[in-house]
């Protein structure tokens, strides 16, 4: 089985480097909490992290900050790519922080892009003994360790968290469980609603599956190609083997974890799916301690594409209607457009996210 991909080499250059208004910084992180996962995936990740335009002519300032969570099959340096053709996060701040046309301006903070990447293409933001404790590597290795080396406002008031897809419900996972950690969370297509989301993609993968050999023979085949190029009909399917690794691991099976279906009928494995929904957000937003975590947040921000291919605009919109009727206060909106390539609605969430903590 091969590790992840290689983060950027490392070099002096890499270590520190200026875009624009903000200079980026490139911890190495050695963790604890990722050791022994059974696809030799490596502790040692690469965490950008963002500083906003004034922190080097301000020493005496304090700033709150926010957590980038990376869809699945990305991770956080990902995000500063540079394109000719599309923005990178960093130049995505840049552009905001001068725009003095905006409602809403960017008040300036902190960002911090994890490194949660898996072989199987992603962790879902879990604690997992296959895949690694990727929920203790943010809040109990990153938190902390941001908070000695920066000037951060180190209160759960001043700290955000934000994710898409993957990293959407991620995020939520995160300020559910940890509201002394996450004062404000925002969630962009993010996965959940599974009894109305996962049977649409239950036969397309049991076809794919049986075309290989069923889903111990996929995940052979995923993990064999290493960097090499994929087929796209790979994707879709190792996103529910991730789940699975990340919500119902078995020692004892074949991949080392239960799916939540069938995999040659495409029937429900109902005890199995009973262990997929205490991660969904949908499922658990109105039960305690979860209830009083998303109540005392600064902002709960929900969003997702109408014509969504994963049809993540339902969850958003279940989420939220669940959300206001136990009174808790939540933003949601809508907008046309569909799962892929919607980076651009950072620039609707980053600034109200970054009022909320100031």
């Amino acid at each position: 089985m091969l590790p992840m991909s290689s983060p950027p080499s490392f070099s002096p250059a890499l270590l520190a480097t200026q875009a624009g208004p903000c200079r980026i910084v490139y911890e190495t992180i050695e963790s604890v909490a990722l050791s022994g996962n059974a696809f030799g995936d490596p502790t040692t990740r690469l965490v950008p992290v963002i500083l906003p335009p004034s922190y080097d002519e301000s020493p005496s300032r304090r700033y709150p900050v926010i957590y980038v969570l990376s869809p699945f099959a990305s991770t956080g340096w990902q995000l500063l790519t540079r394109s000719p053709l599309a923005e990178s996060f960093d130049e995505r701040l840049a552009r905001l922080h001068a725009d003095r046309s905006l409602e809403t301006p960017l008040a300036e903070c902190i960002y911090v892009l994890p490194d949660c990447f898996t072989a199987l293409g992603g962790s879902q933001y879990v604690n997992s003994p296959v895949l690694g404790r990727y929920e203790d590597h943010i809040v109990r290795e990153i938190v902390p360790l941001i908070d000695r080396r920066y000037r951060t406002q180190a209160e759960a008031a001043h700290r955000g968290i934000i994710g898409r897809s993957s990293g959407g419900i991620g995020a939520l996972w995160l300020a559910m469980n940890h509201p002394s950690v996450f004062g404000a969370v925002a969630s962009h297509a993010g996965d959940g609603a599974l009894r109305v989301t996962l049977p649409p993609m239950i036969l397309p993968f049991c076809r794919v599956a049986r075309r290989y050999g069923g889903p111990e023979a996929l995940l052979k085949k995923w993990l064999s190609l290493g960097k090499g190029p994929r087929s796209g009909e790979l994707f879709d399917p190792m996103t529910v083997l991730a789940s699975g690794a990340a919500y119902s691991p078995d020692p004892g099976s074949a991949c080392g974890f239960a799916l939540a279906f069938d995999w040659r009928t495409g029937e429900l494995e109902d005890a199995v799916f009973a262990r997929w929904l205490r991660f969904d957000p949908v499922e658990i937003c109105q039960e305690e301690p979860y209830r009083n975590a998303l109540a005392s947040l600064r902002l709960i921000y929900l969003d997702a594409g109408t014509r969504d291919e994963y049809f993540l605009d339902f969850t958003a919109r279940c989420l939220a209607d669940r959300l206001r009727a136990v009174g808790i206060a939540v933003l949601h909106e809508e907008f046309d457009d569909g799962h892929r390539s919607t980076n651009y609605r950072y620039d609707r969430s980053l600034p109200l996210l970054s009022q909320a903590l100031r």
